[in-house]
């Protein structure tokens, strides 16, 4: 079954294309309040995905933070912004070529394994399963997002991809951290 409507608001694309890449188990309790692809001293070429949490569900999430996040093979950084706020920086530096492929919202070139660990994260049975997978595999939803748009499929063809670019303004985190330096606690 096609696409019936199209996406028309902005949503995180980090949240969407690289969170699910950490392969941290869905379903789980804890996840992200926000996810961005800059902040500080990273900008969105250092390949980094920082994830800001909210630590005020005490035991859960305290279980999660020692289980999952610092054991983490990806994780370089952690701030505890204060005790509501955690920041956990991971790389992604030896998935470069897809993470600029992502930044430049070339999301159909993305690797073949990669596009696949993406789009099976999310339960097929979920509202952005086909939207998902629209943005990683368009050739399966031209025809759709013609109908939708109105427009030839060969204008659809000759656009490519069927999602806008992430919006680095909106994918940039704000938080300021007093003594940043100091509160650096991997390198």
């Amino acid at each position: 079954m096609g696409l019936n409507a199209l996406y028309k608001k902005y949503f995180q694309k980090s949240k969407i294309f690289m969170y699910p890449l950490l392969d941290i188990k869905r379903g789980t309790v804890i996840v992200p309040t926000e996810t961005y692809v800059s902040w500080n001293y990273y900008s969105s070429e250092d390949a980094k995905l920082i994830c800001v949490y909210d630590t005020s569900i005490a035991i859960e999430y305290v279980n999660f933070e020692n289980n999952v996040l610092f054991k983490h093979n990806r994780l370089v950084e952690y701030v505890k912004v204060d005790e509501n706020t955690s920041i956990f920086i991971f790389d992604f530096s030896d998935l470069k070529e897809d993470w600029d492929h992502f930044i430049n919202g070339r999301y159909s070139r993305i690797k073949e394994d990669t596009k696949r660990k993406i789009v099976n994260y999310f339960s097929k049975s979920s509202a952005n399963y086909k939207y998902v997978e629209s943005y990683l595999f368009p050739e399966k939803y031209r025809e759709d997002y013609a109908k939708l748009l109105n427009a030839d499929i060969s204008l659809i063809e000759e656009t490519i991809e069927l999602c806008d670019k992430p919006d680095l303004t909106k994918e940039t985190l704000l938080i300021k951290v007093p003594d940043l330096e100091k509160l650096k606690i991997l390198d």
